[in-house]
């Protein structure tokens, strides 16, 4: 896209942007309306304070020609004016803080609201520190920003308008000179502000960028180190940071171009009042008191053009980043459960799978045709090498993605004619990935129940063979577990997944390398508990160790998204297939 062409592009974002944040204001119009009134009256009250000081000085013009009287009464009324002006501005800040902080948290709240509605397959696309980026930092420049606009930008206008005003009531010929002056100051700002945003835009993206390659490497430390990629993830770190440093010194660079760009101008504007209003007084076309009146509002005038250009380009970043956090917004969320959705209440367990197809790119094909019919009560082993499907048939079964083609029923019924809670409240899972949430010991494995007691939570930690190193704890079950379980050992962590799991125990169960991470022993233990757990209850077991499905009334065995073969254990080693292979390959002896 050429410059000239991308310039209506970068304007039309903006003011779709801008239009965006007008209507999130929109419920906040009392406090807009309080905002405005204190800047009226806070502007007011700072341009009849130079009215004041022209009234005082002419009151002490020479020696011996001092009006105390009049003096006295106009330092009382300086006074008041001073104080009013402080409790104006208190009350402006006071509703600008809660104008804009209340839009921020809205936003915010939005923001996380849809975040929660998206599908699995859109937040898998996102990089995760990217989307912590739009949700925080991004949402702190824009609320900075905006801030800056009720704080600054509408009393400088008002600023702007009363002292033109003013002045002309004053000496017309002196504040003609200041109209004439003018628009230079709009002509820098305007100049400089239109080639700022792209560079904010980019500065968040980059920062966004930066922070999912921190958050990546946090949470991989111990892989970064155990592959000694702490190189390589320097390099990748120096790289994007090289990138933000090179975009945030063109942004910042073009945007402090404005202040010194100004101040040049609005000291041309003060000079020359200064000289005009001279040459005026000593035509006694004006008083002194006067034109120190008029050097107080020509000064009054210039500094908003300041503050206004420092709004207008820090806008620019508010904007860049808004627009960052309202595309998280607009995120098209899941499409809706129908309105005559089946809510899925006590299943008896009986799945099919009628010609499903599904891929995670258009251009890559993964599963297709599969059908499968598993009756309430089976216990199904899916075994195969890695990346046949094995977990993206579990994906597919609890509607984290949906098919592309073909049908899944449960108790011969669409799932996606359920409701996605019922469905998923139905089944168990137990997946090689543990997750415990920042709690207590007793609230991640109640997760499922919140209302189990403690003797319940001590029975399914039993279970599960947790309950000896749990005791051990110096909280015991109100021992806090930090942020991913990091205090925990990794087979801790699988043990109070499936302590989780045994406490719900809900009618089907999903177990995929559920016992990756314990130990021989332990896991002979949890394995007889799980047979007496899928007693009666529709079970769908993923696993890589052969070992852990020998028992399971069939066993599917998946290669390229397809099921090649399916049967008992000894069915399918008598065959001497693809099965056969895989078992031999992991038991030669």
């Amino acid at each position: 896209m050429s410059a000239r062409n991308a310039r209506p592009a970068a304007q039309g974002r903006t003011a779709g942007v801008a239009r965006k944040l007008l209507r999130a204001l929109a419920p906040s119009w009392p406090l807009m309306l309080c905002s405005l009134a204190c800047a009226a009256a806070t502007t007011a009250l700072t341009l009849y304070l130079p009215v004041l000081i022209g009234q005082a000085t002419d009151c002490i013009v020479g020696a011996g020609q001092v009006d105390f009287a009049s003096l006295r009464g106009i330092l009382v009324r300086m006074g008041t004016t001073i104080a009013l002006t402080a409790l104006t501005q208190w009350l402006m800040n006071l509703s600008n803080n809660q104008l804009v902080y209340g839009v921020s948290r809205a936003l915010r709240n939005r923001a996380f609201a849809n975040l929660e509605q998206l599908p699995l397959a859109t937040i898998d696309a996102q990089a995760q520190g990217d989307t912590v980026s739009r949700m925080v930092a991004d949402v702190d420049q824009f609320t900075d920003g905006l801030l800056m606009v009720f704080t600054q930008f509408f009393t400088g206008v008002m600023t702007i308008a009363g002292t033109l005003v003013l002045m002309f009531a004053t000496n017309s010929g002196v504040a003609a000179a200041v109209v004439v002056m003018t628009p230079l100051s709009f002509v820098v700002a305007r100049f400089i502000a239109r080639r700022t945003f792209s560079f904010f835009r980019l500065q968040s993206e980059t920062r966004g960028e930066i922070t999912a390659l921190i958050n990546e490497m946090v949470g991989n430390e111990r892989v970064v180190q155990a592959f000694s990629r702490e190189a390589a993830a320097q390099a990748s770190f120096d790289e994007i940071n090289g990138r933000l440093q090179d975009t945030s010194l063109k942004a910042t660079f073009f945007s402090s171009l404005v202040n010194p760009c100004t101040r040049c101008v609005n000291s041309l504007v003060y000079a020359a009042v200064a000289v005009i209003g001279a040459l005026a007084a000593i035509g006694g076309g004006i008083t002194v008191g006067g034109l120190t009146a008029m050097l107080a509002y020509a000064n009054q005038y210039t500094k908003p053009f300041n503050e206004i250009s420092g709004v207008v380009t820090e806008l620019q970043n508010s904007l860049a980043c808004a627009a960052r956090v309202f595309e998280l917004i607009e995120e098209r969320p899941q499409d809706p459960d129908p309105a005559d959705a089946v809510v899925l209440d006590r299943p008896a367990g009986h799945v099919r799978l009628d010609r499903v197809a599904f891929s995670y790119r258009p251009d890559q094909e993964l599963i297709r045709d599969l059908t499968l019919d598993v009756a309430p009560g089976q216990r199904i082993a899916i075994v195969g090498p890695t990346g046949c499907g094995k977990t993206t048939l579990i994906n597919l079964l609890m509607r984290f993605y949906e098919v592309n083609d073909g049908a899944i029923y449960v108790d011969e019924v669409d799932t996606r004619r359920m409701t996605r809670s019922s469905l998923r409240g139905s089944f168990g899972m137990v997946l090689q990935d543990t997750w415990l949430k920042s709690g207590t010991v007793r609230e991640n494995i109640a997760f499922a129940r919140p209302d189990a007691t403690l003797d319940e939570v001590r029975s399914a930690a039993r279970a599960a063979c947790a309950d000896a190193f749990i005791s051990r704890l110096p909280q015991g079950y109100d021992t806090l577990v930090a942020e991913n379980g990091e205090n925990f050992s990794a087979g801790q962590r699988q043990l109070l997944c499936i302590a989780r799991v045994m406490l719900a125990l809900p009618p089907m169960l999903i177990l995929d390398e559920a016992t990756s991470s314990i130990d021989t022993r332990t896991e002979l233990l949890i394995q007889r508990a799980f047979n007496a757990m899928m007693e009666g209850r529709t079970s769908f077991v993923v696993a890589h160790r052969l070992s852990t499905v020998q028992t399971a009334d069939m066993i599917l065995v998946m290669h390229d998204g397809h099921i090649v073969e399916q049967g008992s254990h000894d069915e399918l080693l008598e065959r001497g297939g693809f099965y056969a292979e895989l078992f031999r390959a992991q038991f030669a002896q």
